[in-house]
């Protein structure tokens, strides 16, 4: 994922079912379908379409190893996406310090 689309990566990271799924992945381990699905109250069919949409927004890769597909975390989309959230958070430092401002000056 060169470039995040922050609305496409924060929908995927919204959901329970799918950040659970990232967390057991997120020691570095690959993990197969049934393995992140195990103990999950949802079918495989449901498993493959969560990680559809974390693959979709760039936050695992897959790689098939015979029968199987196997997942890992992306940590670059992590890391683009703590990215994108600084610059927000200095965008809003800025406007907070210039409200502060007006306000103390009282202009207005």
């Amino acid at each position: 994922m060169s470039k995040v689309e922050p609305a496409r990566l924060f929908s995927a990271l919204g959901d329970a079912t799918r950040l659970s799924m990232l967390s057991r992945l997120s020691d570095g381990c690959t993990l197969s379908i049934v393995q992140l699905g195990d103990g999950l109250a949802i079918s495989r069919q449901g498993v493959a379409k969560h990680l559809d949409v974390l693959h979709g927004a760039g936050l695992v890769d897959r790689r098939k190893s015979g029968r199987e597909v196997h997942y890992a975390l992306r940590r670059e989309a992590i890391e683009a996406a703590r990215t994108w959230l600084d610059e927000v958070n200095s965008q809003w430092d800025g406007t907070l310090a210039r409200l502060k401002a007006f306000v103390e000056d009282g202009d207005g």
